[in-house]
């Protein structure tokens, strides 16, 4: 099994905890992306959906238990499965933005695939001093002049984890290879 990491970063102005709307781990919130089959190297056109509220059944032939996605590679039709893993996320702060630094959002652990892209669709959320902004990253910004903030240069990639296994209260940590 491999472990992904999604990071994610933006320059927020006047806004701060960019995150899903419904929180880092939101059953409900769709993650859009793009896969690379591990055996033949073919990335999927379109973008896959996955979210922490489908489960599927792991087919017969490759074990049991639940994962969120299972799909088969359209060139060498290999079958490949994605878990997402929830309780990892941290929301992206104004700091971090800034200095171009990436947050954690969502960890995946990969059969068969390994995710190469990601599409900031769907609804996130941001705190200003004033209120509560919720709004459509699907255009790769965010722009409100009347209230002055606007979330910019929106990125996001995938790194591949090192597992480090340590149980503290019936939860996994992962250790990533550039750290926590």
């Amino acid at each position: 099994m491999v472990y992904f990491q999604l990071k994610i970063t933006a320059n927020l102005a006047g806004l701060d905890n960019l995150q899903p709307r419904g929180g880092l781990d939101d059953p409900d919130h769709p993650y859009f992306i793009k896969l690379q089959c591990e055996n033949c190297g073919e990335i999927t056109p379109s973008f896959s959906c996955v979210m922490l509220s489908e489960e599927v059944l792991l087919p017969r032939v490759y074990g049991r238990g639940t994962v969120n996605l299972v799909q088969k590679c359209k060139l060498c039709d290999r079958v490949g499965t994605v878990k997402m893993i929830s309780g990892f996320g941290k929301p992206l702060k104004h700091t971090s933005g800034e200095s171009g630094g990436y947050v954690r959002i969502m960890v995946f652990e990969c059969h068969g695939f390994a995710p190469v892209e990601f599409s900031f669709g769907a609804v996130w959320k941001a705190q200003s001093r004033e209120r509560l902004w919720e709004m459509d990253l699907s255009k790769g910004e965010f722009n409100d002049f009347d209230e002055r903030v606007h979330v910019t240069d929106l990125k996001a990639k995938f790194e591949r984890m090192k597992t480090f296994w340590r149980y503290h209260d019936r939860y996994l940590y992962l250790r990533s290879v550039d750290g926590w």
